[in-house]
């Protein structure tokens, strides 16, 4: 089968010919039929994730078709529609038995742990523990665009933010991550801010939900800034781009007792970075962790789909091959494409 290999970190990104994978005795083999390009696979290329052993194959947002099962698979058949969160349970450790598979001890990630969906066939383990069955209405290039950015921003808006109608919500990054927290957010009746240097994008934002836009480049202060357009600061807010600069913007932008959400992944120096540890104890802020998002949870956010709450379609910047990937994927931290790419012809 043909996927996308880099031997190296910061090495050539080469279209080969590789194994067909096979099925793990409580996983299933997928056939991809589309798969999102997020800047956690740059993470991964660059080399900022431990997990990852070469030669890898990156990729952890997909959807597709089940193809071969495991012996010890009971709720899945070939044929099914699929797709599934990034981070995948083991269904038995102490996190798991809690109902929380995002921070399994054990956990199985496609595209990190383990070889990714940028390729024609991906094998996934814990299959009844992990997939989630698309709904027939549901094209694979929009379930591929659920699969990392979207339900990380659904957990981090709804279950970690626990974000309400009325309150103010600020988005600090108007990529993928950002702009489906903007539209999740939006939906549920926040007045939402986002935040952003590049014009488009703003624009981009405002037509998925944003109602006050802030262009970091044109302002003398993020963070007042927030505070003054949300009379006080937001409820709730969000980096969903990862940098030093956005998590401290992020923070000082909250009203008191507000929440700090962080989605985006920091660069490997980046990983300690500094934060107000006075303004968050004199104004009691909580920082708060948000890592994808459990296969069970997918229901309430599939039913808001169904209901045209939300419109992830909307996202979609564009759609790509395989063969193009490796240059989309390098490129991925110069930030020039508005919205979610995904790739589907193999």
């Amino acid at each position: 089968m043909k996927a996308l290999v880099y031997e190296q970190f910061k090495g050539p990104l080469t279209v080969e010919d590789v194994p067909h994978p096979t099925p793990p005795d409580a996983g299933v083999v997928i056939e991809v039929k589309a798969a999102g390009i997020c800047r956690s696979d740059w993470h991964g290329w660059m080399g900022n994730d431990p997990d990852i052993k070469l030669p890898h194959v990156p990729g952890h947002e997909f959807a597709g078709v089940i193809t071969d099962v495991g012996r010890d698979v009971k709720n899945w058949h070939a044929r099914d529609r699929v797709t599934l969160p990034f981070v995948c349970g083991c269904g038995t450790c102490e996190q798991c038995l809690s109902a929380n598979h995002q921070v399994c001890d054990h956990q199985f990630q496609p595209g990190f742990t383990h070889w990714g969906a940028f390729a024609e066939y991906v094998a996934v383990d814990h299959a009844d523990t992990n997939l989630v069955r698309l709904p027939d209405e549901m094209d694979f290039v929009t379930a591929a665009s659920l699969g990392c950015r979207f339900i990380t921003s659904f957990r981090a808006v709804v279950d970690q933010g626990k974000v309400t109608a009325s309150e103010f919500v600020a988005v600090h990054g108007c990529g993928g991550v950002g702009l489906s927290a903007i539209m999740i957010a939006h939906a549920i009746g926040a007045s939402v801010v986002a935040v952003d240097i590049d014009d488009s994008k703003l624009s981009f934002a405002l037509s998925v939900g944003a109602g006050l836009l802030v262009n970091a480049r044109s302002v003398a202060n993020v963070p007042d800034t927030v505070r003054e357009v949300t009379n006080g600061g937001a409820h709730v807010s969000i980096d969903a781009l990862g940098s030093p600069e956005t998590c401290l913007n992020s923070v000082l932008s909250l009203r008191k007792r507000g929440k700090h959400i962080q989605v985006g992944i920091m660069e490997s120096g980046d990983h300690l970075t500094p934060l107000p540890i006075d303004k968050i104890i004199a104004r009691e802020l909580e920082i708060i962790g948000s890592h994808g998002m459990q296969a069970h949870r997918f229901p309430e956010m599939l039913e808001m789909i169904a209901q045209g709450r939300l419109r992830p379609d909307k996202l979609i910047g564009k759609t790509i091959s395989l063969d193009e990937s490796a240059q989309e994927l390098s490129e991925m931290n110069a930030f020039a494409s508005n919205g979610i790419t995904v790739i589907n012809e193999f």
